[in-house]
């Protein structure tokens, strides 16, 4: 008797167990179906019907299918009032893979209050920031922000509270890309201006505030667009890598940049397979160059008829364009291209491709990316323009850069290089190896210019006397001139470049270091 009612307390006890965890069931299903409708299906709606992915839709789209892990589903505003209207609180975090590898995500889902910035989020976004740094994997920010968010930053308490004197210090342990999707305000556009790759969307804006405030602020009418749109920040602060068309395209953007760089500081750049064909392009490389120096040529022709099929990968191509940086792949390896482009100012470097070129040597070498300098330079741009932009300051940045530079550097001299800028490109012992083609010209200025400054000779008025002293200023420049003092290590034929340069970089790359950089420029600002 005792035995049967003891049995009969354990199946009731059971029952009211069972009862318990149903209610806990059915509450989390409830919870997670409505923090996964994020603002709800009218606003979802309009985004797919402009043809804009929602910030989970574009999280689906950067990891590989199944691989997401949320962190935060259930945060909400730390307003008990707002908490039934914020769902994730208007920033969506985890973790996933990305062709295989891990990497973190924000993605701000601006259907919930915009996803401006607040106490829990901000609690997210540290957190996620912290496991990146601390386990070496990237982080992606999908940005999209009205900024902080009103009235729960207004006020001393709010202001004077806050504590988070690390919250944007970067010593860049592992790599940041950013895709600006929206309105990007705040937060978002300071992430974006931190991240070592941004790609934005058309129609995207990205400045300190919105225009409305800007209007308030200036009393006049602000454009969005003059503000802070595409063209803004493609050709004039270089502050975009890519621009491209849709979410999609920058979403393919950010994972293609990451497939050229290591999880983490620590690591090498993955190898890929060498698409067929590679060699055969280098063999036509001499039908790209002109046999005059005067004559113009695109270089980004003769960078893809070296490196590996398809790998050719352009950062900022509207800006500072008398330079071309690229990430690209030679024999499977990633590299860093800086090369000279005659096609814009006749190579000249001007203030901005400086700029260009020191954020580039900064993103290399911080990831442990040899690098490639293709020369052909007639020395930085000169004049009171060029003084206004603070162009010695410039150029000593960039030598300043190029010399903390610990990954390989290889410079190939293609026709001339003239200058402080033979220095700033490699020369003189700024690069591991130095090589020439054949048809390289190296002096301390241009020999027509020279012969002006130094004989006052004007071509046109006396033809004669010009060419004699030009012949003269003309002599010990070339290529095997060069060589003789062991300023080139080589002269090559051009279309040994692409052998001559995978052979190179695997003798440097045999460093007692494994190939790994000793990261001094990891504290340099992103953007100054």
């Amino acid at each position: 008797m005792i035995y049967l009612k003891f049995k009969e307390e354990i199946v009731e006890t059971e029952k009211i167990h069972k009862s318990k965890f149903e209610d806990q069931i059915k509450e989390h299903q409830e919870r997670t179906e409505k923090a996964m409708q994020m603002g709800g299906k009218r606003k979802l709606d309009a985004l797919r019907e402009k043809g804009i992915l929602n910030a989970r839709e574009r999280i689906n789209y950067l990891f590989d299918p199944g691989t997401f892990t949320e962190s935060g589903l259930y945060a909400t505003s730390f307003r008990r009032e707002k908490r039934e209207s914020s769902p994730a609180d208007g920033k969506i975090a985890g973790f996933g893979n990305i062709e295989g590898r891990k990497a973190s995500v924000i993605a701000n889902d601006f259907t919930v209050m915009g996803a401006s910035s607040s106490k829990t989020n901000s609690r997210k976004v540290s957190h996620i920031k912290e496991v990146s740094k601390t386990r070496g994997i990237p982080i992606v920010f999908l940005g999209e922000s009205t900024g902080a968010r009103m009235p729960d930053v207004m006020g001393a308490e709010s202001m004077g509270g806050a504590s988070s004197p690390t919250q944007y210090k970067r010593m860049r342990e592992a790599p940041w890309a950013s895709a600006v999707l929206g309105n990007c305000f705040g937060s978002s556009a300071w992430y974006a201006s931190m991240s070592d790759f941004n790609v934005m969307k058309k129609g995207a804006i990205m400045a300190v505030s919105s225009p409305r405030l800007a209007s308030l602020a200036t009393r006049e009418e602000v454009d969005p667009e003059t503000l802070g749109g595409w063209k803004m920040h493609s050709e004039i602060t270089g502050m975009a890598d890519v621009v491209v068309d849709t979410d999609e395209e920058a979403i393919e953007a950010v994972k293609r940049f990451l497939s050229y760089l290591p999880s983490n500081h620590n690591e090498l750049p993955p190898v890929a397979k060498v698409p067929e064909g590679s060699e055969e392009a280098s063999e036509k490389i001499l039908d790209l160059i002109p046999e005059s120096k005067k004559s113009i040529y695109d270089v980004r022709k003769v960078i893809k008829s070296v490196v590996d099929a398809d790998s050719y990968f352009e950062l900022k191509p509207k800006f500072g364009k008398t330079m071309v940086t690229a990430l690209s792949r030679l024999n499977g390896q990633s590299v860093g291209i800086i090369a000279n482009n005659p096609l814009m100012k006749g190579g000249a470097i001007d203030a901005d491709a400086c700029d260009k070129v020191v954020s580039f040597l900064v993103l290399c070498d911080s990831y442990n990316i040899p690098l490639v300098f293709l020369v052909d330079q007639p020395g930085f741009l000169i004049g009171i323009e060029a003084e206004k932009k603070r162009m010695p300051g410039k150029v000593m940045n960039w030598m300043n850069a190029i010399s903390l530079c610990t990954v390989p550097k290889i410079s190939i001299i293609l026709r001339k290089s003239y200058g402080q800028a033979f220095l700033n490109m490699g020369g003189g012992g700024n690069a591991h190896e130095v090589a020439a083609w054949w048809t390289g010209d190296i002096s301390f200025m241009d020999p027509a210019s020279a012969v002006g400054v130094v004989y006052g000779i004007n071509e046109k008025e006396e033809p004669e006397k010009f060419q004699e002293k030009l012949n003269e200023m003309k002599k010990d420049t070339s290529a095997y001139d060069m060589a003789a003092v062991y300023g080139a290590q080589a002269v090559i034929d051009p279309r040994e470049t692409r052998n001559y340069l995978i052979e190179m970089l695997e003798i440097h790359k045999l460093r007692l270091s494994n190939g790994i950089g000793e990261h001094l420029m990891r504290t340099w600002p992103t953007n100054y």
